[in-house]
């Protein structure tokens, strides 16, 4: 009997969750715990038969969990694994990094980390889908202060590209390979709001799902992180949760009891069958019309009241009349009664305004009502008329693949007449949604370097041109298409190439300022150079300098020769005195020139 009813219960969608925020080694992380935490909730809601979420976990942790979740797989139908923390790339190979893991070395990462092709072992299992997605692209602090063992050893930044060999496999990267991720300012980051928001709506493929996914963050982060896809599904449509089967015959109205026991309310008119009916349904439409048909009886009730008020008044004061009471006493009889009739008639006046109230509340249900009604047939009509057409189109396919290949090869001609017998789809998008989608896209590949806006200008006219140019198509630019939309959007990457101004490169899809190192500069051809030396050039001044010392040297008197111990000057020569020595001083008339001189201690 267990072998008998194993399949019955056999998990059909199953998902890991992981979050990795307080490591260790490394600063705190905000955001992932937050993520694993919305993102399992996601699952959770979406109707997962399997949703195990885990925070924090150490390498010893993360492989057993891994390897539990391989053998949940076996009997599921999709298998999918988020993760949130850090992730290195090492050599190519990207690894998933635990909380207690050091990293001190390079080597490390083979013992403390965990590769992504463990997690790609334990979703093969599944027959329809395996998923991986990592929001694992930040920035790395690891790979800062991690010591290289091999100079040649490459650290990325970011994670490497994959592409997965097994079929109805994908890998959603929070940021395209070799980029990280913004962790992001809010509670939880750009790429989880986004998965939660699209992933899980009936019906919608996975590819078009991480299409959107893709495009809310984009925008988010003002285009400085794209996430990215890698892997592959077949033809059909593979949604995260399935749409519900349409139904064929008529759908009973959800607020029909409700009416029924309302009706059977009124018909009853009393207090008692009001309040029973709020007590069953104490929120709602109807609820609020109970309260008001309690309002009337309640006005109804304080009308008789102030009446046998009014009444007893009178009859008090007849017997006081017939008594022959004191006339005090008849005047106090009197006002009592006056003051009684009047409260009659106050609740009189109370009671027709809640009686107005209750028929008008009782007018706008029945229109409610009715426009309810009217709207479920619509509804079941609009309904009825999707599953035949699911099921026309379904039936013709399979008549199609029944049919051998050479019936299916339609000549290119007839293809064209087909077309043109069928209607045209037409587009959910309005003009303005339609041009800043095409300009969105066409800065995606790079053909467009302003602003995506609502309308179709110049420039986007031109980026139009140049998509035409480099991908070889010949869509009308002078406006926006939905042709040219599914055309841009089928391009994996760049298609423009990048032009830097001068002085700046390319690196990767950014232009980065050239820096040139000490005693080089950026030449003509963009590329680094050596500066040539300067030569001294001789200035005007100089010239001017040079003719003064010469005109000053010519007028200044002839320097006197001195000759053993003699001196000579222009008065004539002379013995040098006894206990003197022949030497030199300044020039009267030009300091700067020395004359031989007589020097006496």
């Amino acid at each position: 009997m267990s072998l008998a009813c194993g399949p019955a219960h056999a998990d059909r969608r199953v998902a890991l969750v992981i979050g990795n925020s307080a490591y260790k080694s490394a600063p705190k992380l905000g955001n992932p715990v937050n993520d694993a935490t919305l993102v399992g909730g996601m699952f959770k809601k979406a109707g997962f038969d399997s949703v195990d979420v885990r925070l924090d976990l150490s390498a010893s942790e993360m492989r057993r969990m891994l390897r539990e979740f391989a053998g949940r797989s076996r009997d599921a139908e999709m298998a999918v694994i988020y993760y949130a923390g850090h992730g290195i790339e090492l050599d190519g190979n990207n690894y998933l990094i635990p909380t207690d893991a050091t990293l001190e070395t390079d080597g490390d990462v083979l013992d403390e980390t965990i590769p992504v092709e463990r997690a790609l072992f334990a979703v093969e299992p599944a027959k329809q889908l395996r998923l991986i997605i990592l929001d694992a692209c930040r920035d790395n602090p690891f790979a800062k202060t991690m010591k290289r063992t091999l100079a040649s050893r490459a650290v990325g930044r970011g994670l490497a590209k994959v592409e997965p060999t097994s079929p109805n496999t994908m890998i959603a990267f929070a940021a395209k390979a070799g980029s990280t991720a913004s962790d992001g300012d809010s509670r939880n980051s750009p790429f989880a709001a986004a998965l939660v928001e699209h992933l899980p709506k009936p019906g919608l493929d996975l590819r078009k799902a991480f299409g959107f996914v893709r495009d809310d963050v984009l925008k988010a982060t003002g285009y400085k992180q794209e996430p990215y896809v890698y892997g592959s599904l077949g033809g059909d449509d593979v949604p995260l949760v399935a749409v519900k089967p349409a139904a064929t015959g008529p759908q009973a109205n959800p607020q029909e009891a409700v009416r029924r026991d309302y009706e059977l309310a009124l018909q009853l008119g009393t207090r008692d069958g009001w309040e029973a009916f709020l007590a069953a349904y104490p929120e709602g439409f109807y609820a609020n019309l109970a309260k008001g048909q309690l309002n009337k009886i309640a006005a109804e009730e304080t009308r008789a009241g102030a009446e046998q008020k009014a009444k007893a008044a009178e009859q008090e004061k007849a017997r006081l009349v017939a008594e022959r009471a004191q006339k005090a006493e008849q005047e106090k009889a009197a006002a009592a009664a006056k003051a009684a009739e009047e409260a009659r008639i106050a609740a009189e006046k109370q009671k027709q305004i809640e009686q107005a109230r209750a028929e008008a509340a009782e007018q706008q249900r029945k229109v409610a009502e009715a426009a309810a009604a009217k709207a479920l047939a619509e509804k079941q009509a609009a309904e009825k008329a999707r599953a035949e057409l699911a099921a026309k189109q379904a039936a013709e396919k399979a008549e199609q693949a029944a049919k051998p290949a050479t019936d299916r090869q339609i000549p290119e001609v007839e293809n064209q007449k087909v077309a043109a017998l069928s209607p045209a789809p037409t587009s959910t998008l309005s003009a303005a949604e339609l041009a800043k989608s095409v300009q969105s896209e066409l800065r995606r590949v790079g053909c467009l370097t302003s602003a995506a806006e609502g309308e179709w200008t110049s420039a986007a006219q031109r980026s139009l041109t140049l998509f035409n140019k480099y991908a070889g198509t010949q869509f009308d630019v002078k406006l926006a298409s939905s042709d040219a939309l599914d055309a841009l959007k089928a391009k994996p990457g760049r298609v423009c190439p990048l032009v830097c101004n001068f002085g700046f490169k390319a690196d990767g899809d950014q232009c980065v300022k050239i820096t040139c190192r000490a005693g080089y500069r950026v030449g003509d051809d963009n590329e680094c150079e050596k500066i040539p030396e300067k030569k001294p050039v001789a200035t005007r001044e100089d010239s001017k300098r040079r003719d003064r010392d010469r005109k000053q040297t010519e007028a200044a008197p002839s320097a006197p020769q001195a000759s053993g111990q003699v001196i000579c000057n222009a008065a004539g020569c002379r013995p040098i005195a006894k206990g003197c020595r022949l030497g030199t001083a300044n020039h009267p008339s030009n300091p700067a020139s020395k004359i031989p001189a007589e020097i006496c201690n």
